[in-house]
This record gives C-alpha cells, structure tokens and sequence, in this order.
C-alpha cells in the first residue's frame, strides 16, 4: 500500500475480522477426531521478500507527520508525509555507500539520523559512524562532526528538550579518549567542548538537564568509575574494580536526576535477574528496585519525563510493562480489541492524541494502523508483506530440551502443514550474534519459507543467548564452536528422538554467526549433518576479532574478545572455520554481499579460496553492493531461490501425502 497515495480506514470491526483470521490461523492444532487440513500452496519466494511500500515509521512529536523509509529506482528515501492529507512534505535522497542504524525526531521539524559507511582504518575494514541532521523545514541534509577521522561519531548522550542542540562523545582524534561536544542543530551550528577526555574514561552519562555527571573505562586491568555531583564540580574517582572483583554484573545507567545523586539504571538483582532501579551515584547504593520480572531479564527500559515510562522484556515474545497505569490499561485494551495477535506501539505523539500500532505474530506478517484513542479510530497504513496469504503460514511452538551437561535449552520448532509430525528433513537454525542476543517468536520470513517447503525448523537458544539470566550467559564464555556448538547437536538428537527428525535429513542454515555455525556444524561433525548454508557467515574468528575492535570501547573490546575466547585459555583458531576449509566435504552454500559491514566481505573471500580444492567445495553467491541484512527485495528473493534450489538438491523434503486423522 502506498501510503503518500491511498490510506484505507478500518472500523473496529474490521479489525476484530482482521484478528479473528490470525486467531484461526495461529490455533496449531487440528480439532479432535477431523482431519488434519490438507497442505497450503507452495509460496512464492518473491512473496516472502515482498515488502511493505516503506518501513521505520515515525510520528512527529506533534503528530502532523509521519517519517518513513521507502525505496525509489534501488535507492532508499527517507520520507516526510502529512498525517492526514498523506501528502508529501520532503523525500531526502540517500548516499548509496550509507546504511542508516537509526533515527530520532528531536523536534517536529528535525530530525537526527545515524548512518554507518564501510572504510579502512590502518589497513583494516572499519564502519564509520555519522549524524545527520535533517531539517523538514528547509529540506537540508547536514552532516555533523564529518571531518574527524574518528570511528564512532553517533553516541548521542543527550538532546536538549526545545531540540535546539545535542551532546555526543566522541574523540578529537583517535589518539584522544571521548571528550563531549556540543553541537548546536543548525545548518551552520556551532560546536563546543563541554567536558574534556580523561584518561581512561570512555563511557559518559549526563543528566536531563545536559550536565556531564558520570564516566567510566578500564585502564591497568581495574574497572575506574568517575562521578560529580553537579557541572562546577570535577569528576572524581570513585570506585576501582579488577576484573571480578564487582558483583554488579550487568550494569546499564539510563540517566542521573537533576539537582540529585540518584538516577536510574538496568543491573542484576540478588536473583541474577537484569531490572531496572533506582540508583545513587555517589554511594554505588541500590536505593530502589522500580522493576524485575520474576523469570525474564529487562532488555531496555525507557524513561519519560525524568521518570519510568516502560519496561521491555523478552519471554516467548516480546512485552512491555508501563508504569503509567492508564497507558497500560490502554495497551491491554488493544490487546483484547485486536485478539490473538501482538499489538505494539512503535511510535506515539508527545500528547498521546495518535500513535502507530503494529497487530501481527509469529503465522502473520501483520499491519500497521495510525490509531486515534478520542475518535476511537484505526487506519490502515500498510502491511508488511502485502502479497503474503498469512492463513498459508505454520505456526511456531516453545520447545526445550536438556543438553548434555544438564543445561536447558528453550527454543522453537516450526512444523510444515498438510505433512504428518515424523521423519521430516530438519532445518537447524541458530541466530545470530551469539551473545546476549535470541530467538523468539515472531514473524521470520525464512523460517515460514522453509516450513511451506516441507522442512522442519528448529531455532535453538543456546547457551549465551540473551534473556535467561546471567548464569545461562556466562555458560556461552569461550564456549563457541564448543559447547554452544554442542547445543545445536543436541537439538538435532531431540528432534530426532521425539520422532519428528529423520537423521538422515539434517541440515544448518543460519546468517552471521548462524552462518559460522552452519559451516561449522559441516565441517566439524560432517557425519551428523547432509549440508549447510551460510549468509555471511564468520569464518576466521580471530579476524573478526580484530575487526569487531572498533565496535567497542577499550575495556569493552577486552571483555568482549575475553568471552569469544574464554580469557584466553583456548585459541579460537581451532574453532574457525578457515581451519578446515580444504577438508570440507558436504554440500555447503557459501553467500556473502560485497558492502557487509558488520561481517566484512573479505571473511567470504578467505574461506572460498581456501575451500577450492576441498573434496566438496562450497556453492558460492555474491551478492553486489548488499550489507549485512537485506536491503533490497530482489536481494533477499536471490538468497531464497538459491536457498530452496541447493535443499531441493541437497536435502529435499517428501512429496505430500495423505495424512490419517488424529486420534
């Protein structure tokens, strides 16, 4: 649908009809004693790389327009519409080499974009951070702090409240540590220096009212923490801690009170469980716990007016707390109105008079709608994958399983319809970035992709996969290619157990570190599993090691190698798949873009060349001037079609049969 041109109005009703369709789809089992339904049509491959007509919306903070993303002749727009006319207000063209992390409106006429663009730095592949400011009034594209050599150049640590000015760290040149700048939101905006680099200092707090108050950094092996009461004063050190010596944990601070030593901070518990509390700078004193849900680690904590707004958690889907009791009452009540379905809002006014609402799950793509609670009214603005038929999808199902050391693994299982539940071709698929990341359940278009092809599909949280608390984290340190990697063995074994698996008819696909695992899962047990396939997959660790460098402070960087490498005891190179390339010797897809800048191209590159003469060398695919994750349809439609050709190959699922009625 497109939004500049037509906006379809929906009465509750239609909604309700909407929600209904998805509670019918999303039921997951045949009643008793009727047939099992008969198996959907094959999906197009184009179908599930369809994309809504934009993506990334945003009301301005007054709600008379709507910020979005759209893709004119291959290249993104960034797009300023009218609420209510739909008309268009600005379209900011894009340079091609950028790739936008995130955006912001800071007032109702600017805003602030982050992009990220691919370089070399001494030698090595970097991703180069910048602001944007883009001005909706005179429809100008300003890039801020654009002639430091630095790295990172989006750590944004305040905007003003009348939006009139920003802080950021960032360093005078990469010799510096941080200092803190002040940078007007002007056109020709002036910029000062507000707090100066400290030795050691790389992380930077301020408070609501812009006034640094906070820094912290690793220097000589100690954890040094740096606080002041208020602007005249200096910051001083106050806490030292070697690595293990604080039992804090995780610790995240959200903002500091003005006129006060307290703020508020997302940290682990007596129960090891991640909350939010309120926190007093000057003693390193818990004063408050605000948050903490009983079984789930908070990912992100949102404050509104110097005070808690939301707490957002994962359980087997995402979900949020609000403290203000009629916003949550609010929530619940769309949640009720639009039934079987999760209901957020992305994005609302300052006043609350209109907020975007996305309704959909794990079986439905969903659909965006403009809702207005005094009118009492819901718009469709878009579905994000229009020409998807949601009551073809499966539905995924939690599932857990004990690995072999007695760890608990929890993950999902999606089952192809119209096929009966025994000796299916299994697909394993890990997810991405290992650490304190996982898998949940909602809408994955490979995964619906795979299952409307007869496949089984597991997604297993491994161990290290975020949001099971501290404990289950710490099981993943060093643990890549290793134990993590047994995680995934043990999930085929209980697939194949509970009689679902043929183990015969295994496979691992997976992207980014899910691609490292599908390649290594060949080559380090090439008896266990029939093939592989990998989209920008890791192959040589401790390359990436070196490039993720530039991703993190100084002391973040040792304690994120440290946890790749488990403090160093075992070398990862004797987990990497480069190792082993000549001896690969099942079917792998091997695909990388050329522009990837989380995962660098030239990880593909190593690993082909090296598996040239390996008894199977792997099926390639490069994909030009495409990043990390798929920016363009036709890409991700190329990824799918060769995807489902090498399986047909290499793994084919049955042919569809009668299936008996259950008992």
């Amino acid at each position: 649908m497109n939004l500049a041109g037509r906006a379809c109005a929906v009465g509750m009703m239609l909604v309700f009809a909407h929600a209904a369709s998805a509670q019918d789809a999303a039921s997951g089992s045949a009643p008793i004693n009727t047939p099992v339904e008969a198996a959907p049509p094959t999906i197009a491959t184009k179908d599930f790389a369809g994309r809504s007509a934009f993506w990334d919306a945003k009301l301005s903070p007054d709600g008379s327009k709507i910020s979005y993303f759209r893709r004119q002749n291959g290249q993104p727009q960034f797009i300023i519409s009218d609420v209510v006319t739909r008309e268009l207000v600005r379209a900011f063209g894009t340079d091609p080499s950028d790739q936008f992390e995130w955006y912001r409106w800071v007032t109702d006429n600017k805003l602030l974009l982050s992009v990220s663009t691919a370089g070399k730095f001494f030698g090595d592949d970097v991703r180069y951070t910048r602001l944007i400011l883009a001005d909706v009034t005179d429809g100008t594209l300003t890039r801020l702090f654009g002639r430091t050599n630095v790295v990172e150049g989006d750590n944004v640590i305040h905007v003003a409240e009348d939006g009139s000015h920003i802080l950021v760290a960032i360093q005078n040149s990469i010799y510096d540590y941080p200092s803190v700048m002040r940078h007007e939101l002007a056109a020709e905006g002036k910029v000062k220096t507000v707090q100066e680099p400290r030795d050691g200092v790389l992380t930077l707090v301020a408070d609501e009212s812009g006034v640094v108050r906070m820094g912290s950094g690793w220097k000589d092996g100690r954890l040094r923490i740096y606080y002041r009461a208020d602007g005249d004063s200096d910051l001083k050190l106050i806490g030292r801690f070697k690595e293990g010596e604080s039992n804090d944990g995780y610790w995240d601070a959200l903002q500091i009170i003005n006129g006060s030593d307290e703020g508020y901070v997302l940290s682990e518990g007596e129960t090891g469980r991640v909350g939010l509390r309120r926190f007093n700078f000057a003693t390193r004193e818990v004063v408050e716990t605000i948050y903490e849900h009983p079984d789930w680690d908070l990912d992100s904590a949102t404050l509104k007016d110097g005070k808690p707004y939301a707490a957002y958690y994962t359980a087997d889907r995402d979900e949020v707390h609000y403290f203000d009791p009629p916003v949550q009452r609010q929530s619940a009540a769309l949640r009720k109105a639009l039934g079987d379905v999760e209901v957020w809002v992305p994005s609302r006014t300052k006043d609350g008079a209109r907020m975007l609402v996305y309704a959909g799950n794990e079986a439905d793509p969903g659909v965006l709608y403009l809702y207005e609670p005094a009118a009492k009214t819901l718009k469709q603005i878009s579905q994000y994958r229009p020409a998807l038929d949601f009551n073809a999808l499966a539905q995924p199902r939690p599932m857990q399983y004990t690995a072999r050391d007695g760890a608990v693994i929890r993950g999902y299982l999606t089952l192809p319809r119209g096929r009966e539940a025994k000796g299916l071709p299994l697909i394993i698929m890990p997810h991405g970035w290992p650490y304190g990341i996982r898998d949940k359940l909602e809408y994955n278009d490979e995964v619906q992709l795979l299952a409307n092809r007869g496949y089984a599909v597991l997604q297993p949280n491994f161990r290290g996969s975020g949001g099971y608390g501290g404990a289950f984290f710490e099981l993943g340190t060093g643990q890549i290619g290793r134990a993590m990697q047994d995680d995934l063995d043990d999930a085929m074994d209980w697939a194949v157990k509970q009689g679902l698996a043929d183990p015969a008819r295994v496979c691992v696909v997976g992207g980014s570190y899910g691609g490292y695992a599908a390649m290594w899962a060949v080559l380090r047990n090439p008896e266990r599993y029939r093939c592989a396939a990998s989209w920008a997959g890791v192959t040589d660790l401790e390359k990436q090691l070196r490039y993720d460098r530039q991703s993190f402070s100084r002391g973040g960087f040792k304690r994120w190698r440290d946890r790749v490498r488990g403090q160093g005891v075992e070398d990862v190179k004797a987990v990497s798949p480069i190792g082993l390339a000549a001896a690969l010797n099942r079917p792998l897809l091997l695909a990388h873009g050329t522009k990837d800048i989380v995962v660098p191209f030239s990880q593909y590159n190593i690993f082909e060349k090296a598996s040239r003469t390996a008894p199977v060398p792997p099926q390639t695919m490069v994909i030009k001037d495409e990043g990390h994750s798929f920016s363009k349809p036709e890409n991700e439609q190329q990824w799918y079609d060769a995807l489902s050709d090498f399986l047909a190959k290499h793994n084919p699922a049955d042919p569809i049969t009668t299936v008996a009625a259950r008992e």
